[in-house]
């Protein structure tokens, strides 16, 4: 499931449940409406993702080529390790050798804090 808010200047994408083949087509349009509608400040909270297989690997890599291809910034909220849903993101994406081409926040307010450092790969 995928939500969206306005948070000053970035839009925020929460994406709760699985990325995976059947679920990652949604994320995939939500971005790319965001993007038709002028945004080019991107969040994508994965904080509440429980699962992420390569189709949802592939849509982030293809959200963040298409965000720079239109000068935009992108983010990503994931927890870096413990209890937290989104952990198995970051393991996933550690594991493939993606993670370093994101920017990660442990939270979705030091996302959107302009004076916030991403967390080291």
């Amino acid at each position: 499931m995928v939500t969206g808010v306005e948070r000053g200047d970035w839009t925020v994408l929460e994406v709760s449940g699985e990325m995976d083949l059947v679920t990652s087509p949604e994320l995939r349009q939500r971005v790319h409406d965001a993007v038709a509608d002028g945004h080019r400040s991107l969040i994508l909270d994965l904080s509440q993702v429980r699962f992420c297989d390569s189709s949802g690997v592939g849509v982030l890599i293809a959200t963040r080529r298409l965000i720079r291809s239109c000068q935009g910034r992108l983010r990503l909220v994931l927890p870096a390790h413990g209890a937290e849903e989104g952990s198995h993101v970051n393991r996933v994406m550690a594991a493939l050798g993606v993670r370093r081409l994101f920017d990660v926040y442990p939270d979705a307010a030091a996302a959107l804090d302009e004076g916030a450092s991403p967390l080291s790969a």
